[in-house]
């Protein structure tokens, strides 16, 4: 039977084993890879949710994503976006973002979420921001990047990504994601928290490894059956 593993077609056939196991191996290691990344997302989140909620400078905090802070100031006159394409239960909308001014900072506050027009280009109107002193609590979160190259042909106030690097203004790397607002912000659906899930990711990455194993008893398999069908064409050879 191993006498097989000397042919071209063997050797050809072993080595595109060889490939796929590896692969396989390699993408289950990403998969696990990713797992442990949520695994570890999730665990920062539960800590931080269990903390006191206390006002902040936001101009000194060390930031930590997921952090549960409170910010008091007034919303900047005309600086308010509409976030594109940001699903919730179903439905397509978008994320209304608006610049908070407190007294040492300016910071782009995640407002809720409204749903979409009829058609994509459709223009939807923000609901304005509570005018006067408003004292909002939320999460702390990380900034997100804009496409490269930046769209042009979006309507007037919306944008693709929540990216205060593109807008000149607050915190770059920083943006709170209300949970509540005082006096309360009508019109708009608060976001929930996120859940975060590693299961998935462990499914997958085990699935990669029935894949490897897959393979190897298959060409097991294959070998072994050639080289017996070879030997009973030897025996019924006068």
């Amino acid at each position: 039977m191993w006498s097989l593993l000397r042919t071209r077609r063997w050797i050809a056939f072993s080595l595109l084993v060889v490939i796929a196991i590896v692969g396989f191996g390699l993408l289950s290691r990403w998969q696990w890879q990713r797992a442990e990344d949520r695994r570890t997302e999730r665990l920062a989140l539960d800590a931080v949710a269990t903390q006191d909620v206390t006002p902040v400078d936001l101009a000194v905090v060390d930031p930590v994503e997921w952090e549960p802070i409170v910010a008091t100031g007034r919303y900047a006159e005309g600086a308010t976006w509409l976030i594109r394409q940001r699903p919730l239960d179903g439905a397509n909308g978008f994320w209304v973002v608006s610049l908070l001014q407190t007294n040492t900072a300016e910071v782009w506050v995640n407002r809720g979420w409204i749903p979409s027009g009829a058609s994509a280009t459709a223009a939807v109107t923000a609901p304005a921001p509570p005018t006067g002193d408003v004292m909002v609590t939320g999460r702390l979160r990380w900034s997100e990047m804009s496409p490269d190259p930046f769209p042009t042909d979006l309507p007037s106030g919306q944008a693709p990504a929540l990216d205060p690097v593109v807008w000149g203004r607050g915190e770059e790397s920083l943006y709170l994601e209300a949970t509540t607002s005082v006096p309360r912000d009508p019109g708009l659906t608060t976001l929930p928290a996120p859940v975060i899930d590693e299961g998935r990711n462990i499914s997958y990455a085990v699935q990669w490894v029935i894949f490897a194993v897959i393979a190897l008893v298959g060409w097991f398999y294959f070998l072994r059956r050639e080289a017996r069908e070879d030997a009973a064409a030897e025996a019924e050879t006068p």
